[in-house]
């Protein structure tokens, strides 16, 4: 198969087609490589401008074979693949990153926790939930449901504080994590190519909504140096230990005694390293690319502060699109906009995100304040 002047894959696929997979091709066009996309909604944020789109399931074994068959290199924008297909695919010598193993790990909640335990990875307690109407659930009280396969963007996501709430109980197969009391809520972003060359990002700070979404990220964190350190060592073994080829981000709990403890961690660009698009000298998106191709990987230095906030779907609105405010908020100093591509808005939707970024931290956040809800998307 020909192959571009890299002597690299020339035919990357991508199982998923939304903003994650927009924003990665937009880095890959810089280096020439042709990207193709299989996904089932045709207006995806990824279909226009991709090398090629094909429409498809990518949970079904048949679709997902189709697709990869073709390829060099297949990754995913979502954990939530037919794992079976990608490991036939490995066999007939399709380069799958992350490998079909560690997405079978991350994929189900449980199994990603008994990871951590089996190899000593720093996590909170936990129990398997197999039936959880039968469950003992009150004695656990307060904890966190989590399903174990099928959540994405806080969805599949419960806090059990009194017994009111856990009428909200899942039906399906879940865990509950004993609730971890943090003082803040951490996330590095960390590559390894097929070379075991890894890098890491500084440690971002998290503030989540009501929704269970990223309402704010600050960059670098506002943390010790001891902190910071420890969230990059935690970060560079849990990908040395899965032995993972691609980007991957580690959601970290940092507690007031100082402990830290993973929470959760996904195989992929992630919300929380959107700002190194204008923020690092190498963006988690080009960084990616580098791994799965394993080219060298490059420097996660900073090159400014910076904040990120998403532009969410606004409440009561479901339908085509309008966004307010743009043209206001690119009035204030290092405001970045970006847009998925999203024809149709609903509430908490990502329809987009915004960066700030600047020299001083003090100043970021004050920009990033005014911006709070100045962004609508509505409906006409």
């Amino acid at each position: 198969m020909e192959k571009n002047r890299f002597g690299k894959a020339h035919r990357l696929g991508i199982l998923g087609g939304g903003q994650l997979g927009r924003m990665f091709i937009q880095e890959a066009i810089n280096y020439g490589i042709d990207v193709y996309i299989m996904e089932n909604d045709v207006a995806a944020p990824s279909a226009e401008i991709c090398t090629a789109f094909t429409k498809g399931d990518i949970t079904n074994f048949d679709d997902v074979m189709a697709f990869g068959a073709s390829m060099d290199v297949v990754t995913v924008e979502i954990e939530n693949v037919n794992i079976e297909a990608l490991y036939e695919l490995e066999k007939k010598g399709v380069e799958v990153y992350p490998q079909p193993r560690v997405l079978e790990i991350i994929k189900d909640k449980g199994i990603q926790k008994q990871f951590y335990v089996d190899h000593q990875i720093p996590t909170s307690p936990f129990t398997f939930i197999d039936e959880p109407q039968s469950a003992d659930l009150h004695s656990k009280l307060p904890f966190v449901m989590k399903l174990r396969t099928g959540g994405y963007d806080g969805r599949g996501v419960q806090v059990m504080r009194s017994e009111d709430d856990l009428q909200k109980s899942f039906e399906a197969p879940s865990i509950a994590e004993e609730f971890v009391p943090f003082e803040k809520e951490l996330s590095v972003i960390v590559a390894r190519n097929k070379s075991g060359e890894v890098a890491v990002y500084p440690t971002v700070e998290c503030e989540f909504n009501d929704a269970n979404l990223v309402a704010y990220l600050f960059s670098p964190a506002d943390v010790s140096k001891d902190v910071e350190r420890r969230a990059k060592e935690i970060a560079m073994d849990v990908i040395n230990k899965l032995d993972m080829v691609g980007i991957l981000a580690v959601e970290l709990f940092l507690k007031s005694d100082g402990e830290i403890l993973v929470n959760e961690i996904a195989p992929r660009p992630h919300n929380s390293g959107h700002h190194t698009i204008e923020c690092n000298i190498t963006s988690q998106f080009e960084q990616h690319l580098r791994s799965i191709l394993d080219f060298p990987l490059g420097s996660t230095d900073m090159t400014r502060n910076g904040a990120m906030l998403n532009i969410l779907g606004s409440n009561g609105h479901k339908g085509p699109a309008i966004y307010q405010g743009i043209e206001e908020s690119i009035k204030l100093p290092g405001v970045h906009i970006h847009l998925y591509g999203k024809e149709n808005t609903k509430p908490n939707r990502k329809m987009g995100h915004v960066t700030v970024a600047g020299a001083e931290m003090t100043d970021v956040k004050r920009i990033a304040a005014k911006l709070k809800d100045r962004i609508q998307v509505i409906t006409g």
